[in-house]
């Protein structure tokens, strides 16, 4: 699915429509260079999953928690990993496999530690003001 994006106000749609196409599927998998918006869309995310305190960058501490209406939330920022090995220290698979919604930034650096079925989302920067996202299930 994609879905072009030409401003801040059409994000809170495109998280809704993110979400109804990821059904019962709570791991997705966000891609796209640097300062593309993943995180500015995963804020959008945890507002539509009733996260009511502002949702920040995990860059430092890896990864967030949230409580969302109906689950908790994990946001992972796994940028400055040096190697898979910090991803395991860090006990991912708690996360992942907990059932709850897990937002994964940068996740080209665990390839081998991605779980088998996911949400794919390409994050595209089209223009200063306008993104193209694309959703694909893995």
């Amino acid at each position: 699915m994609k879905l072009p994006v030409k401003s801040l106000d059409e994000l809170k749609h495109a998280a809704e429509q993110l979400v109804a196409f990821g059904g019962s599927e709570k791991i997705f998998l966000f891609y796209g260079d640097m300062g593309a918006g993943k995180t500015t869309l995963i804020k959008s995310l945890c507002e539509n999953l009733g996260v009511n305190e502002p949702a920040t960058s995990p860059t430092f501490s890896i990864v967030n928690e949230y409580q969302g209406t109906l689950s908790k939330i994990y946001h992972f920022d796994f940028y400055r990993l040096k190697n898979q090995s910090e991803a395991l220290d860090l006990g991912y698979e708690e996360y992942f496999y907990s059932g709850n919604y897990c937002f994964i930034e940068w996740p080209e650096k665990i390839p081998d530690l991605l779980p088998d079925h996911y949400i794919r989302v390409d994050v595209e920067v089209v223009s200063d003001n306008e993104r193209l996202l694309t959703f694909t299930k893995i």
